[in-house]
């Protein structure tokens, strides 16, 4: 966490309603990081996601989004500009007709003339090993192709900083594999929440656990095999976390709700 900071949560708090979501939460998201956000299926992970790019307002403490306090939604207009959030579920992040549409939509936003946007679209599908799906109607793929489509949404922006709620929801292990070596050879900072453990366990070099509406940091265990990469894998005392000799595995709700 040496690294410039990007993202923070100052003493954030969260209410729906009369329940507590999040209390004195702090947090910072620096460059370099690839940070893990775990815990049990409703504890607040993707309001947190939401609370970072002004989806919903905090009821205590504050956002601060590149060296900035953010409040009102003036504040966060800038904000998604810089930083990409890829939902939980797909479909509400495909609205367009054919899935070049989708992908073209967000760099249309940012001010690209048509013709350049689309074809910042085809390249972002073509890193994806999309390429072929560029005229496919989007309501008629499967869930996998969605969510990997609904990502390229999100990369085609070219963001600074990368939200990543449950990617890989939906994916086969050859789907997930490329996901993960795309994702791997980027240079943002990101936040992935998952429960997939062997996913993060593979990518991320930092982790925090999300428990009773509050942060606290994750132990990391190096064990370096004779293959060149690292494996990372997590400690965590939560519902979800690997039991056993701590090997990550994935969850069997891989479709919670509001993480």
């Amino acid at each position: 966490m040496s690294g410039e900071e990007l993202l923070a949560l100052r003493g954030v708090g969260f209410r729906y309603g009369m329940r507590e979501v999040l209390r004195d939460v702090d947090l910072r998201l620096c460059k370099g990081d690839r940070l893990a956000l775990v815990g049990a299926n409703g504890s607040g992970k993707t309001t947190l996601l939401h609370l970072l790019v002004g989806l919903k307002k905090p009821s205590a403490g504050e956002v601060v989004a590149f060296g900035r306090r953010r409040r009102s939604e003036a504040d966060f207009v800038p904000v998604r500009g810089r930083v990409g959030l890829l939902f939980q579920h797909s479909d509400d992040q495909l609205f367009c007709p054919t899935v070049v549409d989708d992908v073209a939509f967000g760099p249309l936003n940012l001010g690209e003339p048509p013709a350049t946007a689309r074809e910042t679209a085809q390249c972002t599908l073509a890193q994806l090993g999309l390429a072929d799906f560029a005229e496919r109607v989007t309501h008629r793929l499967s869930a996998g192709e969605k969510r990997l489509v609904a990502l390229a949404t999100v990369l085609a922006m070219r963001p600074e900083v990368l939200l990543l709620d449950e990617p890989t929801n939906g994916l086969d292990e050859a789907s997930e594999q490329r996901l993960l070596e795309h994702l791997s050879a980027l240079g943002q900072a990101m936040i992935v929440v998952s429960h997939d453990r062997r996913f993060l366990a593979q990518l991320i070099n930092r982790a925090v656990v999300l428990r009773n509406g509050q942060l606290d940091e994750a132990v990391l265990h190096r064990h370096p095999h004779t293959h060149q990469h690292v494996h990372l894998h997590l400690h965590i005392e939560d519902d979800s976390a690997p039991h056993g000799d701590g090997v990550p595995t994935p969850h069997p709700d891989h479709h919670g709700g509001d993480g």
